[in-house]
């Protein structure tokens, strides 16, 4: 049994239905079965470095297990392995020609530790805050890792908590989407997350019953869209519903970039697929008198109370990270094979390329069979 006496949560990057699940979850367990001292700190890494910590007791937690978001507070702007220098004024120092200094002040995070006598750290991310959380593991912190992504795309686990609850959100505006373009007669093209996976635009498509997915992994040839539709309209059917990946890209195309953000460690944000797909069907069906829509679904996907699936997986990863710390397994994140919590090594983890959608796996050849067009 590990001499753990003190232990601090930190969530990072972007907020996800699940992380107040698993924070009471830790806090309960760690309280309740080992008498442990839980400290909260605030706003990812940013309150890591700052210092900014704060007692967690069961009262803190008690009925946070319906809430979104999370009561930690997050940031996706701070990787103290490569932080932007700043003046007396907290204003970014660039360089003459113009590019951003950075130093690296994961030592000071060390120290903030230490100082404050916690024994070990429980990270709430997907790729880039485990990325660190590796990092401080190589330094010595005792680091237990907890996946969160809606996109479902971090490697070694079957699924991410979040995903559930997106896929839940997503399916309902497709749902209202589809009333809309039925009555209209119209295509609706539906811009759904996932960065470079596919995993929320095909699960949510399908249970959306959208028409067309367009997935990062597929390619797809807006001719063999068109071409869907056109048959779609000879059968008597009037109205389709698109649902396409924001890092969806044409055959021979690069993905469509909305912004770059050169202080995030996901500098480029993607977007804008949606409007480009429908300004292009529109045009291609003129003849038809078709009109397309595009539609933008955003940060809703992220937002919201918890599926009840998301509350009792997040309740079991935030149990297990706390076995895990009592036995002194550190530098690995727990995981879900199947239906059984395990875990990996954060060095597994962060070393695999993104978990994608395969595109001969089953789920595809349900969609396929039932008619669903990927454009290709």
């Amino acid at each position: 049994m590990s001499e753990i006496k003190k232990i601090a949560i930190l969530t990072g990057g972007g907020d996800c239905p699940g992380l107040n699940p698993v924070i009471r979850a830790v806090v309960k367990t760690a309280i309740e079965k080992y008498g442990l001292e839980v400290v909260g700190i605030k706003n990812g890494y940013h309150g890591l470095y700052h210092k900014d910590f704060i007692e967690l007791g069961l009262s803190a937690v008690e009925e946070i297990i319906s809430e979104g978001g999370t009561i930690l507070g997050s940031s996706n702007k701070d990787n103290l392995f490569k932080y932007p220098v700043r003046d007396e004024n907290n204003k970014i120092v660039r360089s003459e020609d113009g590019s951003i200094k950075y130093h690296d002040v994961s030592d000071i995070a060390v120290q903030n530790l230490k100082d404050a006598g916690i024994d070990a750290l429980f990270i709430l991310g997907g790729d880039g805050t485990l990325t660190s959380g590796r990092d401080f593991a190589r330094k010595g912190v005792n680091v237990i890792g907890i996946p969160k992504t809606i996109d479902n795309d971090l490697a070694c686990t079957d699924y991410t908590f979040g995903f559930d609850t997106a896929i839940g959100v997503i399916t309902d505006a497709l749902d209202r989407i589809r009333t809309t373009g039925k009555s209209h007669h119209r295509v609706m093209v539906a811009e759904i997350m996932g960065r470079g996976a596919g995993w929320l635009t095909l699960h949510g498509g399908i249970a959306g019953a959208a028409d067309v997915i367009l997935i990062p992994e597929i390619p797809y040839d807006i001719n063999k869209v068109i071409a869907k539709i056109e048959k779609d309209i000879k059968n008597g059917k009037d109205f389709t519903i698109i649902a396409a990946a924001e890092g969806a890209h044409p055959v021979g195309g690069g993905q469509f970039v909305n912004e770059i953000v050169e202080t995030s460690p996901d500098a480029i944000r993607l977007g804008g697929i949606a409007k480009a797909v429908a300004k292009e069907i529109e045009y291609a069906l003129s003849d038809y008198e078709i009109e397309a829509r595009s539609n933008i679904l955003g940060h809703i996907q992220r937002g919201g109370s918890p599926t009840g699936h998301d509350r009792v997986l997040s309740t079991r990863y935030g149990y297990a990270a706390v076995e895990l710390a009592m036995q002194g397994k550190f530098g690995n994140m727990v995981t879900l094979n199947g239906d059984k919590i395990v875990h990996a090594s954060l060095e597994d983890v962060i070393g695999q390329k993104t978990k994608n959608v395969n595109p001969d796996s089953e789920l595809i050849q349900v969609a396929r069979a039932m008619g669903i067009c990927f454009g290709d």
